[in-house]
C-alpha cells in the first residue's frame, strides 16, 4: 500500500485499481477531482479544480516509481482539506511512497511480457489452434473424450457378456437329457368330471409308505403350481417323481374346498396371458395334455372404486387390449393423454426386459456376476433401470391428478406391496400380464391340479396329500438325498437323487434343512436378501340365488375409500388391530361363481363371493400356537369384527346379497399359515419390494442351492402368483435337465405352427 504524503495524512483516498499503461495526469495543487479512471492507453484527463477524485486503477504488474518533485509533469498532492479514499485491491508489486518534493513525471511502466503463442493444433501440426478448433479445446474435453472411450469400451464389454449369456442359454439345450417338449401332448379336452369319487382319487390321495414308487428320480416338497409343474416337466422328460403335500387337498393355492355345499377357491382369482396362441397358454396346454380349459372374463375385467360406491365415489374401468387398455383410460381422464402415453411407454419398456429374470437365474453364476459387476445392465435393460424406482415415485412424476395416480397404481394388491415400496418394474409385469385380458379355469381353480397330476403319474410317479415333510435328508458329503415324512407318530424316510422344494425359501432353509446346511454363507446371503411378504385376510361368502338374481358380476372390484392409496394403506398397517378392524382401506371383491361358465350346471341356485385384503401377521400372532378351530373367543371376536366391517362395504357394491347369506367365514394370516404353510400368513411368499427386483437378488436366488442336489421352485424362485410360480418351475426344470426349456417349448410351438400353415396352403 502507498503511504500518503505528510500533507494528506487525514485524507481519504479511494483508488479502484485497473490496468494502466501510461502516465498519470498533472493535477493543480489543492484540486479535487471525481471521476472513474477508464482503461486508457493515453493520459487521464485533468479534472476541474472543484471536482472530487475517486480514481480506479487495476492491478499493475510493475511497481510505480517515486515521482520527482522537480519534474515537469508533477503528480500533485491533495490539499489538507481534500477527501481522498484509496483502495487498491491486488497488486503484484508495492506502490512506492511518493516524495512530496519530487517534480519528476511518473514514468511509463515496463511493458508486460509477450503472451505465449498458441500451441500447434494436434490434428494439424503446422497450423495454429483457433478458438473454433475443436481439437484444441483443452484438458476438460480431452478428459471427456477419454470418458467416452471408456464408456464405449464398457458398453462393448457388456454386449459381449450378453452375447455370451445368450449363447450359453442356447447351448443349455443339452444333449444328455430328454426334451419334455419333443412332441405335442395335447388332445381334445374331455367332458368336465363332476363325479366326486373320481375327483377324490386324483386330488385327495393320502400318503402311505407302501404306495411310494420304487427307484425315484426326484422328490418334490409341496403341490402348489410350482411343485406340480416342475414334477410334470420332469415326468415329460421320463423322470419318476414323487410329490408330497402336507395338506389333505392337493394343489396348494390352486386347490378348492367345499363348505355347506359352496365351493371356494383359495388363491386363483384370474390369470393373464391365456389367450389362444400365446406361449404361456401353449405351455399350460402341454403340462395338462390340453385338458384344462379357460373362460375369458369380460372385456372390462377390473374396476377401481374410489370412495363410497353409493355416494360420491367414482368407478373407473380397466379394459383388455394392448391399445384399448390405454385408450379407455384416456376417455375416462380427458386432458391426461400425455401422462397415460408416458405410463404406457414405461410399462412396455420395462415389460420387454422381464426376460432378464430368467437369464440371470439360468446363466452360469460367474457370467451372471460379470454382467452385474459391469454396472451396465440399467443402460442395456429398462427393466433393470426401472426396478430401483418405486411405483409411487414414477406415477407421481407423471401427473398431479390424484385419481389418475390411484388408477395407474390400483393393481398393487395382486403382488402385495404398497406403491411407495413396490418396484415399478414389478408393477409393469402385472400390467403387461393382463393387457390382453383375464381368464378363469372352466370348472374352477381345482381343475389345474386335477389335470396336471395325471401327467406325473403317467411317467411312474405319484402325488400324495397328508404327507408333511419334517426335514430334508443329507448324506455324509452334505448332499440332499431324500426327505423324512411324518406319518402319525412315526417318520418315513424316502430317498431320491434330487430333492425339489416348493415349500418356499423360508420353510426350506429355516425349517427343513439341518443347522449345518442352514449356516452355509450362500444360504445366509439369500435369507438376508429377502423378507416375508405381507399377510392377508379373506372372507368367503356363500349365497342363495343365481348370479342374475343377486346382480353379481364377473368383473373384479378393487375398492378404496380415497385416492391416496399409499397413505391410507400405510396408516392402516401401522394401526392397532382394533383400529384396523374398523378402518379397512382396501377390498378386492370377486365372484368365482360369476366367472365360471360351468358353475350354474354344477351348483344351481347358489353363488359365491371372495373378498381379500391385507392383514398383519402380528395382529393375530398371539394365537399362532393354538389348534385350528380352537383358538378361543377373543380370536373369533377379532375375526368377526374384520368380517363385519368388510361386509358393510360389500353390501354397498352388491346390495341385493344382504339377507341372502348362507355361509360366511373369515381366513386370517394364521389360516394361511395352517393350510398353505406360509410362515407369516402371506399370499405371495417373499416380499416383492424393490430389493427383490434388483439384479443381484435375482441372480443370487437360483434354482440350484448351496446344498448339492437340492433345488428351489415356485414363486420364491421367480415371482408370486400363478404365472410367477409357473416360471419358477420352468427355471427349476431347466436347471435340473440342463436344457433351456423356454427354447424347447417355443421351438415346438413354432414347428407346429409351420406344419399347420403348410396344411392350410
Amino acid at each position: 500500500m502507498p503511504v500518503p504524503a505528510p500533507g494528506v495524512a487525514s485524507s481519504q483516498c479511494q483508488l479502484l485499481v485497473s490496468s494502466v499503461s501510461s502516465h498519470f495526469p498533472v493535477l493543480a495543487p489543492g484540486a479535487q477531482c471525481h471521476f472513474p479512471a477508464p482503461r486508457a492507453q493515453g493520459q487521464f484527463p485533468v479534472p476541474s479544480p472543484s471536482s472530487q477524485c475517486a480514481v480506479s486503477i487495476p492491478s499493475a504488474q510493475d511497481q510505480l516509481p517515486v515521482p520527482n518533485a522537480t519534474s515537469r509533469s508533477q503528480l500533485p498532492l491533495p490539499s489538507p482539506s481534500s477527501q481522498c479514499a484509496v483502495s487498491i485491491p491486488s497488486a503484484q508489486g508495492q506502490f512506492p511512497v511518493p516524495n512530496a518534493t519530487s517534480r519528476s513525471q511518473l514514468p511509463v511502466p515496463a511493458p508486460a511480457p509477450p503472451r505465449r503463442p498458441p500451441a500447434p493444433c494436434r490434428s494439424h501440426p503446422r497450423a495454429r489452434c483457433s478458438r473454433s478448433c475443436r481439437c484444441s479445446r483443452l484438458p476438460a474435453q480431452r478428459g471427456s473424450r477419454s470418458t467416452m472411450w471408456l464408456q464405449a469400451l464398457l458398453f462393448l464389454t457388456a454386449l459381449l457378456l450378453l452375447l455370451l449369456a445368450l449363447l450359453s442359454l442356447v447351448l443349455l439345450r443339452g444333449s444328455g437329457s430328454r426334451n419334455p417338449f419333443a412332441t405335442d401332448s395335447r388332445r381334445p379336452p374331455g367332458p368336465l368330471v363332476t363325479d366326486k369319487a373320481v375327483r377324490r382319487t386324483v386330488v385327495k390321495t393320502v400318503f402311505s409308505a407302501e404306495k411310494v414308487p420304487p427307484e425315484l428320480d426326484a422328490i418334490v416338497v409341496g403341490s402348489g403350481i410350482g411343485g406340480l409343474a416342475a414334477a410334470a416337466l420332469l415326468a415329460k422328460a421320463g423322470w419318476r417323481v414323487l410329490v408330497l403335500e402336507q395338506h389333505g387337498k392337493l394343489g396348494g393355492c390352486c386347490h378348492t374346498f367345499t363348505e355347506k355345499g359352496f365351493e371356494f377357491d383359495t388363491g386363483i382369482h384370474y390369470v393373464g396371458q391365456m389367450q389362444e396362441g400365446s406361449l404361456m397358454r401353449f405351455l399350460v396346454d402341454q403340462l395338462t395334455d390340453g385338458q384344462l380349459e379357460w373362460a375369458p372374463l369380460p372385456a372390462t375385467y377390473d374396476a377401481v372404486v374410489l370412495g363410497d360406491p353409493q355416494g360420491s365415489g367414482k368407478t373407473f374401468h380397466i379394459h383388455s387390449g394392448k391399445r384399448e387398455y390405454f385408450q379407455r383410460l384416456k376417455e375416462q381422464f380427458p386432458g391426461e393423454a400425455a401422462a397415460i402415453d408416458e405410463f404406457q411407454r414405461l410399462v412396455k419398456s420395462a415389460g420387454r426386459g422381464v426376460v432378464l429374470l430368467g437369464i440371470l437365474k439360468m446363466l452360469p453364476r460367474f457370467l451372471a456376476k460379470l454382467l452385474i459387476c459391469s454396472r451396465l445392465l440399467p443402460r442395456l435393460c429398462s427393466f433393470s433401470q426401472l426396478a430401483s424406482r418405486s411405483l409411487k415415485e414414477v406415477v407421481d412424476g407423471l401427473t398431479p391428478n390424484p385419481e389418475l395416480r390411484a388408477v395407474l397404481s390400483y393393481i398393487f394388491p395382486t403382488y402385495g406391496v404398497l406403491p411407495s415400496k413396490a418396484s415399478f418394474s414389478m408393477h409393469s409385469i402385472l400390467v403387461n400380464h393382463f393387457l390382453h385380458g383375464a381368464w378363469y379355469p372352466k370348472g374352477g381353480a381345482g381343475e389345474i391340479a386335477f389335470h396336471t397330476i395325471p401327467v406325473i403319474r403317467s411317467a411312474g410317479g405319484n402325488v400324495f396329500g397328508k404327507a408333511p415333510v419334517q426335514r430334508i435328508l443329507l448324506d455324509a458329503q452334505g448332499r440332499a438325498c431324500g426327505v423324512s415324512v411324518r406319518k402319525g407318530q412315526d417318520s418315513v424316510e424316502i430317498f431320491a437323487p434330487v430333492v425339489i422344494s416348493d415349500a418356499g425359501i423360508f420353510n426350506t432353509y429355516e425349517r427343513l434343512l439341518p443347522a449345518e446346511a442352514r449356516a452355509l454363507p450362500e444360504i445366509q446371503s439369500q435369507l438376508h436378501m429377502l423378507t416375508p411378504g405381507e399377510g392377508g385376510f379373506t372372507v368367503f361368502v356363500g349365497l342363495s340365488g343365481s348370479r342374475e338374481e343377486l346382480g353379481l358380476e364377473a368383473t373384479n372390484y378393487f375398492m378404496f375409500p380415497g385416492n391416496d392409496l399409499d397413505g391410507i394403506m400405510q396408516r392402516y398397517l401401522a394401526s392397532s388391530r382394533e383400529e384396523a378392524a374398523n378402518n379397512i382401506p382396501l377390498l378386492f371383491v370377486t365372484s368365482p361363481s360369476a366367472k365360471d361358465p360351468t358353475w350354474e350346471m354344477r351348483h344351481p341356485g347358489k353363488s359365491t363371493l371372495a373378498i381379500v385384503t391385507f392383514a398383519r401377521y402380528e395382529w393375530f400372532e398371539e394365537w399362532k400356537d393354538k389348534q385350528v378351530h380352537k383358538r378361543g373367543d377373543d380370536y373369533e371376536d377379532l375375526k368377526k369384527t374384520f368380517v363385519d366391517a368388510i361386509m358393510q362395504t360389500v353390501y354397498k357394491l352388491y346390495p341385493r346379497i344382504e339377507g341372502r347369506i348362507e355361509y360366511l367365514s373369515g381366513g386370517t394370516p394364521l389360516t394361511n399359515q395352517h393350510y398353505i404353510a406360509s410362515p407369516h400368513g402371506e399370499f405371495y411368499g417373499a416380499d416383492h419390494g424393490i430389493p427383490r427386483l434388483q439384479a443381484e437378488a435375482i441372480a443370487t436366488v437360483r434354482a440350484d442351492t448351496a446344498v448339492p442336489n437340492l433345488y428351489l421352485t415356485g414363486q420364491d424362485l421367480c415371482l408370486g402368483g400363478f404365472m410367477g410360480a409357473l416360471q419358477g418351475a420352468l427355471i427349476c426344470a431347466s436347471t435340473i435337465l440342463k436344457r433351456n426349456l423356454y427354447a424347447d417349448v417355443a421351438r415346438l410351438k413354432m414347428r407346429l405352427q409351420a406344419t399347420s400353415s403348410k396344411k392350410g396352403d
